[in-house]
């Protein structure tokens, strides 16, 4: 099964992926945990040129950045555990790059999801986690993770962007939400971690007690 975990920045998508890693471990069910951008070799070259505070990228320059780093990051790691069968855990996806680059910087949706399509050769999640928050709350938390670990300028890019270009981002999540309602479950990022685990595993069919 493909999972992913989406939302605003600072929503908490590392923190829900690393508790359901833990239960997946737990129960010795095969998995594999990645994120994009940099869940390939490939992957691990491009991120710094798109999350680096430093960065100056065209938009166009920036989608075409994402689709890179998506199409192998499918073909290397995604595809080959899905075929092994084990569930793939995976930190942003193509909603992502639609959300951001689609509602953010105004590029034609319709475009991006053909793109994206091209891109994965139409591979889509089976079930999406849609962290969702009041902005303002997740550039909070961004900032101060970032501040925390030291990743304000290695990966703080788009946490520098206005408030208003996270609105619109937010906005674009919940209207995907909308679209693909049997795919996406909308979660409040404002519990506390376990009760956000506890409602995830619900959301992928896993008992708690399992």
């Amino acid at each position: 099964m493909f999972v992913t975990v989406e939302g605003v920045e600072g929503a908490g998508k590392s923190t829900l992926l690393g508790l359901l890693a833990g239960e997946f471990e737990r129960r010795a069910l095969p998995f594999v945990r990645t994120r994009e951008p940099g869940g390939c070799a490939l992957g691990a070259r491009i991120r710094p040129l798109l999350l680096d505070v430093s960065s100056r990228v065209d938009e166009r320059a920036e989608l075409f950045l994402f689709l890179a780093d998506r199409a192998q990051h499918v073909a290397e790691t995604i595809r080959p555990a899905l075929q092994r069968g084990a569930w793939v855990l995976c930190d942003r996806y193509a909603d992502s790059t639609i959300a951001y680059q689609g509602y953010g910087r105004g590029m034609d949706v319709e475009t991006l999801q053909r793109l994206n399509d091209y891109a994965t050769g139409g591979l889509w999640p089976d079930k999406t986690l849609l962290l969702d928050l009041p902005v303002e709350t997740g550039l909070s938390r961004a900032l101060a993770r970032n501040g925390r670990e030291g990743l304000t300028e290695s990966e703080g890019r788009f946490e520098a962007e206005e408030q208003a270009f996270h609105q619109r981002i937010r906005e674009g999540f919940l209207a995907r939400a909308e679209r693909w309602p049997e795919r996406f479950c909308v979660l409040d990022a404002r519990l506390s971690p376990e009760e956000l685990l506890a409602c995830a595993l619900e959301a992928l069919g896993l008992s708690r007690r399992a």
